[in-house]
């Protein structure tokens, strides 16, 4: 299944945030709601207080599923039920949830990190605002978007109004009118309701005109439904299936749930009078896959769309009842919250952690984290009802043998249930509870709940047995072979895509803007920044790395070896990697596990700076035995022609090699490492001889990959790398020597750099050779650059800023004969351990460093807003040798400007603090303030940065904060400089290069240099003579205060140190 990304807008919404511990997810829960021990002890350990809202079996549910979160130290429940009692982490509060006042103050009095709100009563009276008001995190919508279920008329119009597909319809307050339209609509207008809040039971299908009408009587004058009435809705009966499609929404993104199908009716075989649901199933086998991608973009995605258009935003759950009709699928109605019973049989699927699921819909993070549900199985729930439902009926009945319900694996979720003394579970409501059973199969899954529901001691309950019967009939029906049967599962892989679809999304770079969907991916080079481009491209694999990912069950990683293994080799030409492609095959897709590694692969082309731009998954049944699964990934980069390396023609004898860290044995030589193991008679579960404290050996060998664009790049634009080699399969000893010419050899010196604990375990328990270990893995250095040597000492200087990085050699002229590579006390430091440090002494050939080599040079950030001319003069002036200056940072307040571009050119890290995205310029001042602090900045240079800077800012960079004027100050300040001096008929002119002071162009000046006002000069020419001034004199300022000669007294005169050589 092609996955390819296509021209995308990407829209921005702003979401309520809450805090949440960062801890790691549980794949699996347990299924009974009551915490162990153990877990307990666990709990103790976290945060988060959850208050969920409601009493029915869908609270319960809600409960159960949070209480397995490691996020989450207690939840309560109000008001609860017998079965939220007191169960491990559940418990029930008495606060009062109709006074939002009192609600709000309990949950700051005891610690409420978030309320979950089941029920649509609380939503549409405005719960969420009052809490969200009061600094209390709530998950549901505004009661202004809760409208969608409060309101039918409201309802239906929105839907008009969006083109969401509905029956015809219309609302009236006038009984009689409610009539005439109903006797007079060509179409059957049999559908009643009451457009306002009902308990789910305000619709009434009528068999024919007259009984419609008899309905409109009931609800609007007989008040069947009180309040809820005074509006009715009068619908056309539509025919086809019924299904419930609910999603998660943060506002902007939706994440589908599996569709599910409740049953209405009382008695089996949809008949008896109307409930609030007596079952449900999911998913549904008969809606297929084609249907399920209609009713997302035609009803769900676009009902959030135009809430959000229409100033309302909708987050939280959007429950969309519909009928599958002829025409397509057609909204009956719209709920705001879970359903019940479908919420008893969607938290059992669900195998995401709930906790963080509404957390990220919160925090608008739904596009990069879909959650994620149990493949290849199905739920039943059955509900239980008190004897007379849905008319009058008794309360206070015994329930017995719920504990027996749970030994068999079941899940009984309250309902209607309370707590007599002695823990005497008696009924309390119409609908009791509801048994739930999780099993590989539908008519499976039905069998073991109603086993379950046989085994409760409820005389008289009713129930239905055949809860899944449309679904059953489906799936048990006479039909030919399809793909599925042979083991090709189309629907598994279009949920795969549409998990990954906002995965990859969130890739996007310059010159690839775009969503998976198409043939073939676009990617433009111009928009990129890229003048006369070579292309490079490289594909790699991980090789048996997956056996032991794939043994562990640890599946994240895998996706950073891919991209580190692709991007890493396109780097080694000096190419920026621009986009992705993976290739994922197996035998049976297992949708969870290919969308954590696909997962791993867009978190890692974020890393690496490229866009995931498309890729293959590949089930091909009977290629690959169950469980297993292959790699590949394809990456493509582009080098200015200029810059392609290695400069092979530069290398000389004499130049020293600096290695960079590796994270240990990456992802070549595992054939060999599987081997040692096994010899050794260690299991990837056994605790790893070395490394941290309680490390399995599966955790260390599946350390991934280190990606090293974001680092060397800058590094390789600088133009100080004559050649960069990856350390890939083939060691120390094969690659470095790709890289350079034949002549010359490599001197290595293994004291020089460490060596991680893994490699020296892995010579000592498989008995390897010097070469052996040399020409299978790293070593420790995962890449190694060739430098001259003047250079050497600044280029590691960068590297250390961010990483491990060592001079290891140097190169030499090889012998007739000699081995391309020496690795000189590799023995010796394989046994030293990880305790020896590295020798950081001058290697015996000579490479010692001169002054200004071994110099601390002062680092300097530089503020631009546009070309970056004065920015390319201070950065020549900066490579000299003899600096005083270094520019660690180039910030611009306008994206995509040349200045940026040059700097990136130069090896300069560069950051975009756009002022237009800053509500105030002390927000904008300060954030440019914490890049400065990111960087250890000591001098800040403005070089045409167009924006005035607050008090506050100068008063902290006061003497470190250097701005050029194009005039010779104090004459001429403010803007127009050059207008100003030819108005004013001077003869000189020029510019200023000053300390910045509060006031405008006043502070203290450094350095003028003067430009002769020419008798025809216009305000061009003599601008243009002045910025060339200016590329003289704001160097010469620069090193000046770099290098200490200059500096700021606290009375804002200047101070000269004449000892200071600049």
């Amino acid at each position: 299944m092609s996955r390819i990304r296509q021209p995308s807008q990407t829209h921005l919404f702003p979401h309520r945030n809450f805090t949440a511990r960062q801890l790691p997810t549980q794949d699996d829960e347990p299924r009974s709601p009551c915490a162990s021990q153990n877990d307990k002890r666990k709990a103790a350990v976290m945060a988060e207080r959850v208050l969920v809202i409601g009493s029915g079996g869908r609270e319960h549910a809600l409960a159960w599923k949070l209480a397995q979160s490691p996020h989450v130290q207690q939840v309560l429940v109000a008001p609860g039920n017998a079965g939220t009692a007191s169960c491990g982490k559940i418990s029930n509060s008495e606060v009062s949830v109709s006074n939002h006042s009192i609600l709000a103050q309990y949950c700051k009095d005891h610690n409420v990190g978030l309320v979950v709100v089941g029920p649509e009563v609380p939503l549409a009276a405005g719960i969420v605002d009052d809490l969200v008001a009061a600094g209390v995190p709530c998950f549901g919508p505004s009661a202004k978007a809760a409208q969608l279920e409060a309101s039918k008329s409201f309802s239906k119009s929105f839907m008009d109004r969006q083109g969401i597909p509905t029956a015809r319809w219309s609302s009236f307050t006038d009984p009689q009118e409610a009539c005439r339209y109903i006797k007079g609509a060509d179409f059957p207008a049999l559908v009643v309701k009451a457009s306002g809040l009902a308990a789910g039971k305000g619709v009434i299908v009528a068999q024919d005109k007259e009984e419609a009408c008899r309905a409109v009587e009931e609800i609007m004058k007989d008040k069947a439904f009180g309040s809820a009435g005074e509006t009715v809705v009068v619908e056309e009966l539509l025919e086809g299936e019924e299904v419930s499609c609910l999603c998660f929404t943060d506002g902007t993104t939706i994440a589908a749930m599996p569709p599910a199908q409740d049953h209405k009716r009382l008695l089996d075989g949809d008949r008896g009078p109307n409930t609030g649901g007596m079952g449900a199933y999911c998913p549904t086998p008969q809606v297929s896959e084609v249907t399920l991608k209609q009713i997302r973009e035609t009803v769900l995605q676009k009902t959030v769309d135009g809430m959000r258009e229409e100033g309302t935003p909708y987050v939280g759950v959007l429950y969309a009842g519909l009928m599958l009709t002829p025409q397509g699928p057609k909204v009956l109605e719209f709920n705001c919250r879970f359903g019940d019973p479908e919420c008893q049989v969607l938290m059992p699927l669900l195998k995401s952690d709930l906790y963080e699921v509404l957390r990220d819909t919160l925090q608008g993070k739904l596009a990069s984290s879909s959650p994620v549900w149990h493949e290849n199985v199905a739920a039943v729930t059955v509900v239980m009802a008190s004897p007379g439902y849905p008319g009058a009926y008794k309360k206070g009945i015994e329930l017995t043998g719920l504990s027996q319900v749970q030994d068999m694996g079941l899940q009984v979720f309250h309902a209607g249930t309370a707590l007599k003394e002695g823990g005497v579970v008696v009924t309390s409501g119409g609908r009791v509870l509801t048994v739930t059973a999780v099993m590989p199969s539908l008519d499976g899954a039905l069998h073991k709940a109603n086993q379950g529901v046989a085994s409760v001691g409820f005389p008289d309950a009713a129930y239905r047995r055949d809860i899944g019967h449309r679904a059953i009939t489906y799936l048990t029906r006479s039909r030919g072979l399809t793909y599925k049967d042979s083991g090709v599962d189309i629907a598994a892989g279009n949920r795969l895509v549409d998990l990954i679809k906002p995965l990859a999304k969130a890739t996007t770079r310059a010159g690839c803007n775009a969503e998976l969907g198409g043939f073939a991916g676009l990617f433009d080079l111009k928009a990129a920044g890229f003048s006369d481009p070579v292309l490079v491209s490289g594909t790699d694999g991980v090789g048996t790395k997956l056996k032991i990912a794939q043994a562990c069950g640890q599946h994240g990683t895998l996706g950073q070896d891919l991209v580190a293994m692709c991007v890493n080799d396109v780097l080694a030409q000096g190419a920026e990697p621009l986009f992705f492609l993976d290739y994922f095959s197996c035998g049976q897709l297992d949708v969870g596990v290919a969308s954590t590694v696909i997962g791993g692969i867009a978190d890692a082309c974020k890393m690496a700076g490229c866009a995931l731009l498309g890729g293959e998954t590949a089930e091909m049944p009977g290629m690959y035995a169950k469980g297993e699964y292959d790699l590949a990934g394809f990456c493509v980069g582009a080098v200015e022609r200029s810059s392609v390396l290695p400069q092979l023609g530069d290398i000389s004898e004499g130049d020293l090699l600096i290695g960079v860290a590796s994270s240990g044995v990456h992802s070549n030589g595992f054939s060999l490492v599987r081997k040692v193991l096994e010899q050794s008679g260690l299991q990837y579960s056994s605790p790893a001889p070395f490394g941290k404290a309680g490390e399995t050996m599966g955790t260390v060998l599946l350390t991934p990959t280190k990606i090293y664009s974001r680092l060397l790049l800058p590094i390789l634009r600088s133009g100080a790398v004559k050649a960069y080699a990856h350390i890939t399969g083939g060691g120390l000893l094969e690659n470095i020597p790709r890289v350079l010419p034949k002549e010359l050899a490599v001197d290595l010196d293994a004291t020089r750099w460490h060596i991680p604990p893994v490699f020296s375990w892995l010579q000592d328990a498989g008995g390897l050779s010097e070469e052996e270990m040399g020409r299978t893995f790293n070593l420790g250095l995962g890449a190694v650059l060739v430098v001259a040597r003047p250079d050497a000492q600044r280029v590691l200087r960068q590297l250390q800023a961010h990483e491990q990085a060592w001079i290891v050699g140097s190169l030499a002229h090889k012998q007739p004969g000699s081995e391309p590579v020496v690795i000189r006390n590799l023995s010796a430091s394989l046994r030293a351990g990880p305790e020896a440090n590295p020798d950081t002494s001058a290697l015996p050939n000579g490479a010692a460093h001169s002054d200004h080599a071994q110099r601390r040079r002062t680092r300097v950030g530089v503020l631009i807003s546009g070309t970056g001319t004065n920015l390319q003069a201070l950065m020549e002036q900066a490579k000299k040798p003899s600096s005083a200056a270094e520019i660690v940072v180039v910030i611009s307040n306008r994206p995509g400007v040349l200045g940026l571009k040059r700097a990136s050119m130069a090896g300069i890290q560069t950051r975009v603090v756009d002022h237009k995205l800053y509500g105030s310029r002390s927000e904008f001042d300060s954030t440019i303030d914490r890049v400065l602090e990111e960087f250890g900045v000591e001098v800040v240079c403005l070089a045409g940065f167009m924006r005035i800077l607050t008090g506050t800012f100068v008063k902290k960079w006061n003497g470190k904060l250097l701005n050029i004027h194009p005039s010779l100050l104090p004459s001429f300040k403010g803007v127009n400089a050059q207008k100003q001096a030819l108005q004013a008929g001077v003869r000189v002119a020029g510019c200023t290069v000053h300390f910045v002071a509060e006031e405008v162009d006043a502070g203290a000046i450094i350095v003028q240099e003067a430009v002769p006002v020419l008798m025809n000069d216009t305000e061009d020419s003599l601008s243009e003579r002045i910025r060339e001034a200016e590329h003289q004199a704001f160097p010469a300022a620069l090193e000046l205060v770099a290098g200490g000669a200059v500096r700021l007294a606290e009375d804002g005169r200047i101070i000269w140190n004449s000892m200071m050589q600049v």
